[in-house]
């Protein structure tokens, strides 16, 4: 790879990459969307605001190790660059040690995280028996979902993105079929949606170790000194806390939205939380290209070829750009229909269409910031991405602090767009001295 050449990275290879992302980023919501109405098929509300206050805990402890797959892709990809293959398979076994360790420590964890969760924000007594015996079930598999995220990222740096989407597929549609059964079928309620998940994410662990056989059946698994090497896991240990810290202060500032939110009262803060979902969608959408850059960036850098670097970022950045206009065209012309689609309420439809322009605006303004962090992933400049963030939460502070009174909702939303910009330009400035390091 150290002759890497820029006319190797193409238009083709870029969406080779992207798409399986796009695609398997789509099958997301549809479980939500299976596990509210297969538990809303029981006729009370406790169980489904049960399976959603459960699943939010779980899911956002997970969240908090998610910095596992970025660490990985961008080491794998440079270790690619480098052809570097003992270093390839160590990550490989070296982050399932890393997923299984996490995910122990969660199982051991997983009652005082529950109780802590329900301090934070109590739930009637129903809903919070039944969530409690959600959270119970589903922390036994987070020893899996952990060492899953660093499968994904070692698949994503080996531009192996097609079998990203399989396990997607795989582990998803296994969700909802058992749902279905558990469920509908046994009758096993809340625990049955939880049940169900808990074989998914295992099930989908072994499909992942499966498709990562080559990195592993080599006798790499053997290779302690090379997998438990200090600096390497030093090095790793530094990469992955300042993402962590990056997405901690991502975050906060989406929490303070929220809470901002409810201050201009319940209709303002439904509104909000409906418009927000365009930006999630965006999000999902742009994670291909990022994803693609993470690959192609950090295997440019490992193998030390500026003008392959350059192609990788061109290119991620065209395609980007065209999803965003296409994105922002689609909101701007079907967005109120959207909006009436996502909501019941006239009320909330009402104030949801006042603000809709900013969900035009939210891709336009944020692509910068979601490309960049897959190409500063790919370099493995983390503490960038870290202090970036971090400006950016200031520049949002003092944009809310100036406009939120003056404009209300308005003003809150343009503080967001404000922060999405300042990620993307504190990142572009850093990347001109990106590429005078190469």
């Amino acid at each position: 790879m150290h002759d890497l050449r820029s006319a190797e990275i193409t238009h083709k290879r870029v969406l080779g990459i992207a798409i399986p992302i796009v695609v398997s980023n789509a099958t997301i919501p549809v479980l939500g969307a299976v596990d509210t109405a297969v538990v809303g098929q029981l006729g009370t509300a406790a169980p489904i605001g049960a399976v959603g206050i459960g699943s939010i805990i779980v899911t956002t402890v997970y969240w908090l190790f998610g910095f596992l797959r970025m660490g990985i892709s961008g080491m794998t990809s440079q270790a690619r660059g480098r052809s570097d293959t003992a270093e390839i398979s160590a990550l490989i076994c070296r982050s399932l040690v890393f997923g299984f360790a996490v995910g122990l420590f969660l199982v051991a964890m997983k009652v005082p995280i529950t109780r802590a969760a329900f301090m934070i924000s109590p739930a009637s007594q129903d809903v919070e028996s039944l969530a409690g015996n959600y959270t119970s079930i589903r922390f036994f598999s987070a020893p899996a979902a952990i060492a899953i995220y660093g499968i994904t990222g070692w698949l994503i740096a080996q531009e192996r993105t097609r079998s990203v989407l399989l396990l997607q597929i795989w582990m998803n549609g296994l969700n909802i079929a058992l749902d279905f059964l558990f469920v509908l079928v046994l009758e096993r309620g809340v625990a049955g949606v939880a049940e169900a998940t808990l074989i998914a994410e295992w099930s989908g662990l072994a499909l992942g170790i499966w498709i990562c056989r080559d990195g592993i059946a080599n006798g790499a698994w053997r290779n302690f000194p090379q997998i438990f090497d200090f600096a390497k896991i030093k090095r790793m240990a530094t990469i992955n806390a300042d993402i962590m810290i990056r997405s901690a202060i991502l975050e906060v500032a989406f929490l303070s939205f929220l809470f901002y939110g409810a201050s201009f009262g319940d209709v303002t803060l439904a509104a909000n939380q409906v418009l927000l979902q365009f930006l999630h969608i965006t999000a999902y959408a742009l994670d291909g290209f990022a994803f693609a850059a993470e690959a192609l960036v950090g295997l440019a850098i490992g193998a030390r070829t500026r003008l392959a670097l350059r192609r990788a970022v061109i290119l991620a950045s065209f395609w980007s750009v065209i999803m965003v206009l296409l994105l922002s065209s689609v909101f701007l012309i079907a967005g109120p229909y959207i909006i009436d689609l996502m909501a019941k309420s006239q009320e909330v439809r009402t104030e949801s269409r006042q603000y809709y322009l900013w969900i035009v605006a939210g891709p336009l303004t944020g692509v910068a910031a979601w490309l960049l962090d897959g190409i500063f992933v790919g370099a493995m400049r983390t503490r960038d991405m870290r202090n970036a963030m971090l400006l950016a939460l200031i520049a949002y502070g003092i944009s809310a602090w100036v406009f939120v009174e003056p404009l209300e909702n308005n003003g809150l939303w343009l503080s967001l767009m404000i922060f999405n910009l300042s990620r993307g330009i504190a990142l572009g400035i850093r990347y001109l001295d990106l590429e005078r390091m190469q």
